[in-house]
């Protein structure tokens, strides 16, 4: 089934990202989010990055063509002839549960629903629909317009079939898929991700690095484009939180638990570029002070 209509719940750093790859590959996009202010916050991003595509030449279609096949929604009946239905929330399984109760309710039968979740069970989402098969995850990595790779998900109940539509539909937006056959908490990818993040936030715990030397390290050393402090601010040290804590209390393993010095920055409000302090320091136009 091609995608012709995605309806996205999340209008953040990753929904509105999505959103952008979406009407870039000419499907119709409905964003919905609770905060206007987000979707506000969320379609000027939009703009200024299909903005930066086109200068560089790497989009050749008019700007206000791709915008206008993005249209927002603060209710959910715009849902009701979507292909797919996509929640893009942060790590809350309550949350997300209710937004899951609504997309069953609100989609046609055949509208296939999935999670953008880094951590939380598709499997646990699925059970509270009435249509567990047609459930997946379609996990992307951010930023979700220059990172090439997501991964989909198969749930205990995710038929096969829909399997193969999260496939086709991350190869429609211009993306590589991984396919994950188990649903294990943290998936593929992160599950090996989070352990590096992890000892690198307790070495500087430790006073063995800095911050700026372990992420220099790892670009230089490994070929990584961001390092673990930086990828972390720009995500939001709150969403790594919630992720770990996600993964550690399905797992129950030690590995995932959040290092004190993490649990410390959230509590603190630290959590990113979003607030202008996290792992580094942020002027108002989102650019990082030296020093």
């Amino acid at each position: 089934m091609h995608t012709k209509k995605i309806f996205i719940v999340g209008a953040g750093l990753m929904g509105s990202g999505i959103a952008q790859v979406c009407a870039q590959s000419g499907i119709n996009v409905v964003l919905n989010d609770i905060s206007q202010e987000a979707v506000e916050k969320g379609l000027k991003n939009i703009a200024w990055s299909v903005s930066k595509f086109i200068e560089k030449g790497k989009l050749t279609e008019d700007k206000e063509i791709i915008l206008n096949r993005i249209s927002t929604a603060d209710d959910f009946s715009s849902a009701a002839d979507a292909d797919l239905a996509l929640e893009v929330v942060f790590e809350n399984i309550g949350l997300k549960k209710e937004i899951f109760l609504k997309l069953d309710e609100f989609c046609k039968p055949n509208t296939i629903l999935a999670s953008n979740t880094s951590a939380i069970p598709i499997t646990e989402l699925a059970s509270i629909t009435k249509r567990p098969g047609k459930v997946l995850g379609i996990h992307f990595f951010s930023p979700v317009p220059m990172m090439p790779v997501a991964e989909v998900i198969r749930g205990v109940s995710t038929a096969e079939e829909t399997i193969l539509f999260g496939v086709d539909f991350v190869k429609s937006i211009g993306k590589e898929p991984i396919r994950v056959e188990r649903d294990v908490a943290g998936f593929l990818l992160n599950r090996i991700n989070f352990p590096s993040t992890i000892e690198a936030i307790c070495l500087l715990e430790q006073g063995i690095g800095t911050v700026e030397d372990i992420d220099k390290g790892m670009r230089l050393a490994f070929g990584r484009k961001m390092g673990p402090f930086e990828t972390g601010d720009m995500v939001g040290l709150d969403v790594t939180y919630g992720a770990l804590m996600a993964c550690y209390e399905e797992t129950k393993d030690p590995r995932f638990y959040p290092p004190q010095l993490l649990r410390r920055k959230v509590k603190a409000g630290h959590l990113g570029r979003k607030m202008g302090k996290g792992w580094y320091k942020y002027k108002e136009d989102g650019s990082r002070e030296e020093g």
